[in-house]
């Protein structure tokens, strides 16, 4: 891929979707990660500064201070509206709602962080007639390795067919931090979580076994070309499989026949 077209077609997409949907500014999430930094440089390029709003949302007793740093430096570099909203005190507010709330639940949790961020990132979006900008990329959506109606809830995304290691091919490119771009990427959902470890595998080779798929070759074919074992092989298709329905609306159930 050539990058730098692949650089002017997002920027120009997102000039065009905004303009369609009648608004001139945007607000994205910057986590600290790779993913939500390229995504703010691209917007910045496609609405100017003056019109994106950054939003970090870290959890107080798990965001390592490094994450906070690095929202706050793509945000201070790029010259863009800047806030920071602690999610600790709107989850506890969840979990001691909830009867069966519990810190134990790891991933139910995480998953709810993720709506929770959700649900900030729209409010300040509606109050200011902005579009929420997504930050996932092709890899993790066609793993379906995102949350639903959490950091899959937005408008856009940018980044959408970029492999993650594409992605960071154009984090160079568009000068991108580069303590941002070899940092072990992580949702940060629970305690010492990894993207990499959770998934078994590492982005590079995940990525070219996702595009041998897309080619059509063989689940079989694509394994024994790059080398993958049986596990890392079963473990991405179950993992595709089980997530499909992320990539679809809610199912209607039709009453057509009785009409």
């Amino acid at each position: 891929m050539d990058i730098s077209k692949a650089k002017d077609i997002i920027v120009e997409f997102i000039r065009d979707k905004t303009t369609e949907a009648g608004v001139k500014g945007a607000v994205v999430g910057l986590s600290g990660g790779i993913d939500s930094a390229l995504t703010a440089y691209l917007t910045v390029e496609a609405l100017g500064k003056e019109n994106v709003l950054g939003i970090h949302m870290p959890e107080l007793t798990l965001t390592p201070a490094e994450d906070v740093l690095d929202a706050t430096e793509v945000a201070e570099r790029l010259g863009i509206e800047f806030k920071t909203v602690d999610i600790s005190e709107i989850l506890a507010g969840y979990l001691n709602s909830i009867p069966e709330g519990s810190e134990a639940n790891s991933q139910a949790n995480g998953n709810l962080k993720a709506r929770i961020r959700m649900s900030v990132l729209y409010y300040y979006a509606n109050i200011m007639s902005r579009m929420v900008m997504g930050t996932g990329n092709k890899t993790e959506i066609l793993l379906g390795y995102f949350t639903k109606y959490g950091d899959g809830g937005v408008d856009l995304e940018p980044i959408g067919d970029l492999y993650k290691t594409e992605v960071r091919e154009m984090s160079k490119l568009m000068g991108v931090p580069e303590d941002i771009i070899t940092k072990a990427p992580s949702a940060r959902l629970w305690a010492d979580q990894t993207d990499e470890d959770e998934l078994g595998i590492t982005y590079e080779l995940v990525d070219r076994f996702l595009a041998l798929l897309l080619e059509g070759e063989t689940p079989q074919v694509a394994q024994n070309t790059l080398g993958m074992s049986v596990t890392q092989r079963d473990s991405v298709l179950k993992r595709i499989n089980a997530n499909l329905h992320k990539q679809k609306s809610a199912p209607i159930a039709e009453l057509k026949s009785l009409r």
